[in-house]
């Protein structure tokens, strides 16, 4: 890919992140307004988006479990890295490591991973990116949920043993809850049932849907002037350097050379692998109660630094 095009994929990208953390840092609106626009995206727009994606185009013939497996391959490596790195070299207790983990793992994939895929490929790398979407919030959870309880065993804080039941109750709950699953769900669906989408309902969905990825793109600017530099800058920016080269590196390797994905699900994949870390890391530090500063501290690192390697993983997949 030439040099104008990388600029044309990523300066539309990060130029309205930038407008969004501008408009807040100046004080022109208040992080209310990104709140309120962040919970209109995930609850409203970019549902709508996904679900008219797959109901105009479909659910893709490809096998999804080469691309899960490639994926998540790499996203278990760099949690355990990002966790041994934490405890032995930082000196930090377990449940720091967990926090570690999902920094180093977790993508954004809603806020940036979605309009960056779309800005490079258009509907298809849409279609492509929901086969991860229809899972990684299930799979990254009950990750989250089974190494928290042994986190907290380890640091002596709890001596019960870790229920699966109650676990699988709390991912399901969360994902029948979830407005990003139920409109990438409807969407296959309604592809599935051969119905047209047309007249009136697709006028106003496409109304919707088409400012979602601004939308998102603005209120991601707009809710980093919330996470800034709180600390913990020396593990961060380790973890920063898991999550934006080695996750995706592995990613590139595993999609390309393992399991031989088409060139488009590698692309997808490696792009989603160097998203910056997504806000699910501090908000799982913030329920139990360690790594605040870690996550934050992550979570605008990487963003801020996704700006370059965001181009570099471009230049890499479609060289």
């Amino acid at each position: 890919m030439s040099i104008e095009a990388l600029i044309g994929v990523i300066l539309p990208v990060f130029g309205l992140i930038g407008i969004g953390y501008l408009v807040v840092w100046v004080g022109l609106i208040g992080e209310e307004v990104g709140d309120a626009l962040t919970d209109f995206v995930f609850k409203v727009s970019l549902p709508l988006l996904l679900f008219r994606t797959l109901a105009t185009v479909g659910w893709p013939d490809e096998s999804p479990w080469p691309f899960w497996l490639a994926y998540f391959s790499g996203v278990a490596v760099v949690w355990w890295l990002s966790g041994a790195i934490i405890r032995r070299g930082f000196g930090r207790d377990a449940r720091a490591a967990v926090v570690a983990g999902m920094s180093a793992g977790y993508s954004n994939i809603v806020l940036l991973g979605v309009p960056v895929v779309n800005q490079a490929y258009g509907d298809e790398g849409l279609v492509v990116i929901l086969v991860l979407v229809s899972v990684h919030l299930s799979v990254m959870m009950t990750a989250s949920a089974v190494q928290t309880e042994l986190a907290q065993q380890r640091d002596g804080l709890s001596q019960e043993r870790i229920d699966p039941m109650g676990i699988a109750r709390r991912v399901l709950l969360a994902l029948i809850q979830n407005p990003i699953i139920l409109g990438t769900l409807a969407g296959a669906l309604f592809s599935a049932s051969g119905f047209a989408f047309e007249g009136v309902p697709r006028t106003l969905v496409d109304r919707i849907a088409d400012i979602a990825i601004p939308s998102a793109l603005l209120a991601l600017g707009m809710g980093l002037r919330r996470y800034g530099l709180r600390g913990s800058i020396g593990p961060a920016l380790a973890i920063s350097v898991l999550k934006l080269f080695v996750l995706p590196a592995i990613v590139f390797v595993m999609a390309r050379y393992v399991v031989q994905l088409p060139p488009l699900y590698v692309a997808v994949a490696t792009l989603v692998a160097g998203c910056p870390t997504g806000v699910n890391a501090y908000l799982i530090a913030a329920r139990i109660g360690t790594g605040q500063a870690l996550s934050a501290t992550a979570i605008t690192v990487t963003t801020a630094g996704s700006v370059l390697t965001i181009g570099l993983w471009l230049a890499v997949v479609t060289g």
